[in-house]
């Protein structure tokens, strides 16, 4: 047992050591499901690590005391899979299929993500948005076994001690939210934990992080919703939320506790937090910590590469468009400062002059430099010379944009007047709705291309489904964040990342849009399929490292000579092993 113990632990993948034997460089040997013993009996079965349910060959049944606990039959993987889908699809209300979906994790992890990888395209939507955020608003009630760590205020001064709590050790991958901008929803505080749950899982599904090397975190320092702190099945502090200096203090612990406890590699990823405090972490923590906020940064080099692919279909180079967008918060702002960072590089022009060719709306309208003073500070950049306008319509009339990017959380603001001025000015306008979940989405795929009489490029945050217009079909495009951040990350861990840098994000977006082909854009798509995620999460995470030791902040050495293919052999795959 000591000598198998040995030899497993001294095979690092990815960056870390592969404790478990999870990943697919030695997936055709022989492993021993092993706890603080060898697990066997009704204890295997409970392990949803190492269940196979009736997949355990009659070998295997005999070495692990497992005769009649289970049916005599013994069943494949597949089989399995097949089984767990035609169940799904019986169900008609989303949610019941993501309770279903998190009962088979809880009960046998690789049949999980066996389904999720499998099937991405059907179940994305079900794991993810928009279904993990009805599963938010109603975590209270569906709560049945903690899949992450609640770290509250009654922690404060023993954050340490909670970290060490968790059961693995070999952490890589933290996604933590503090549940006060959920998706579109506000402020569901403790509820929250949905999100880093399904990040999470999105993670090994899509990017290939092992599942024991993620902890998904969610900080509690109360709720300003009083629906909950009124719901007596509200599973978090019932007081309303700590702010300022109380709030800041409290995450600088939790940021010094992480480091302490997992060492500089781990990637601590920002998720759902206000804008006020989303800014304010990720400026604070990105030069001391690897950190990253999805919505800032992973929603900007998705958006980004569907930028890049769509000049493809609209012509011209990036600095030959100009950009509206209705929204200014974490998500609009950070778009558009990777587009300006973006253009800058391509034309060596400086930011401060790529940025005039980006105009942003809010809920007072055109912001111009004549309301510098009343401005929050992420939002100063962007106050260009201009009179001021009030609505969206009157902006794009002045503005005269080829595109058109609504990061608003508000739904139905793209309306048939803004649509049909965004056509009248260009051959193809590039339409991009991206608020989640859907009922937030600024138009849907169908009021794009109808407005635009079919000649919209268009891309949402929520999945639309195709759509017929004029005997053609269009395929909607989704700037997903999945697209981006499991590659992003697993290029951070598989290389030994220290820092973020802006580069880091560039590179993600380019690799993403090379990826989408001549076949996708004669649809009209802009992203490639999500069938195809494993393999563009592969080329992501390879283009984030190679610039991660071009920049001098990657440990891992020496660098892989393929990094596609090292990304590949490091990936968790969740076919079964077979135990000794």
């Amino acid at each position: 047992m000591e000598s198998t113990l040995k030899e497993q632990i001294s095979t690092p993948a990815g960056g870390v050591e592969d404790m478990y034997g999870e990943d697919c460089a030695t997936e055709d040997q022989c492993i021993t499901p092993w706890a603080i013993a060898v697990s066997s009996g009704y204890n295997l079965l409970r392990d949803p690590r190492y269940n196979k349910g009736l997949a355990f060959t009659e070998r295997e049944r005999d070495a692990h005391y497992l005769r009649g606990l289970l049916p005599p039959v013994v069943s494949t993987q597949e089989l399995q899979e097949k089984k767990i889908m035609q169940s799904l699809r019986q169900y008609d209300v989303p949610l019941h299929k993501y309770v279903a979906m998190m009962e088979l994790e809880e009960r046998n992890e690789r049949l999980f993500y066996k389904l999720l990888i499998d099937n991405v395209e059907e179940l994305l939507p079900i794991v993810y948005t928009p279904t993990v955020g009805e599963a938010c608003q109603k975590y209270g009630s569906i709560f049945k076994r903690p899949q992450g760590l609640y770290i509250s205020l009654n922690e404060k001064g023993r954050i340490l001690e909670v970290l060490k709590n968790w059961p693995e050790k070999s952490i890589q991958v933290i996604v933590v939210t503090d549940g006060e901008r959920i998706l579109g929803l506000g402020d569901l505080g403790c509820q929250g934990m949905g999100i880093p749950v399904g990040k999470l899982a999105l993670y090994t599904a899509l990017g290939g992080v092992r599942p024991s090397a993620c902890l998904p975190i969610t900080i509690d320092v109360g709720t300003n919703n009083e629906k909950l702190l009124n719901d007596e099945f509200y599973i978090g502090l019932r007081q309303k939320r700590a702010t300022g200096q109380e709030y800041y203090d409290f995450l600088h612990e939790f940021m010094s506790a992480v480091k302490q406890n997992y060492g500089e590699k781990i990637l601590v990823q920002f998720e759902d937090f206000a804008n006020h405090n989303a800014f304010e972490l990720l400026a604070k923590y990105r030069t001391t910590h690897l950190v990253f906020n999805d919505d800032i940064q992973g929603t900007a080099s998705v958006v980004l590469a569907g930028l890049i692919a769509s000049l493809k279909l609209l012509g011209g180079a990036l600095c030959d468009h100009t950009f509206l967008f209705l929204g200014a918060g974490e998500a609009g702002t950070g778009i558009a400062e990777l587009i300006a960072l973006e253009i800058s590089k391509k034309t060596n022009a400086p930011v401060e002059e790529t940025r005039k060719k980006i105009w942003l709306v809010d809920s007072k309208g055109l912001i111009v430099s004549g309301r510098k003073e009343t401005l929050q500070a992420f939002k100063k950049p962007w106050a260009h010379e201009h009179e001021p306008v009030n609505n969206l319509l009157d902006a794009v009339k002045a503005v005269k944009p080829t595109v058109l990017i609504g990061t608003s959380g508000v739904g139905q603001t793209f309306t048939k007047e803004v649509v049909e001025a965004m056509a009248s000015m260009n051959e193809r306008p590039l339409i991009m709705a991206l608020s989640n979940p859907t009922s937030q989405a600024e138009c849907t795929a169908e009021e794009a291309y109808t407005w635009s009489e079919g000649r919209a490029v268009f891309a949402s945050g929520s999945p639309f489904p195709s759509f017929e217009y004029n005997e053609k079909i269009y395929f909607p495009g989704q700037a997903n964040n999945c697209y981006i951040f499991p590659g992003f990350g697993f290029g951070l861990v598989m290389s030994g990342t220290i820092r973020v840098h802006d580069d880091m994000l560039l590179a993600a977006s380019e690799a993403l849009a090379a990826q989408v082909t001549d076949e996708h854009y004669a649809k009209g798509m802009i992203y490639p399929p999500f069938a195809d995620i494993r393999k563009i999460s592969a080329h992501i995470a390879a283009s984030v490292a190679a610039k991660a030791y071009e920049l001098g902040v990657a440990t891992r050495l020496p660098r892989p000579a393929d990094l596609v293919k090292y990304a590949e052999s490091c990936m968790y795959t969740p076919n079964y092993r077979s135990y000794r």
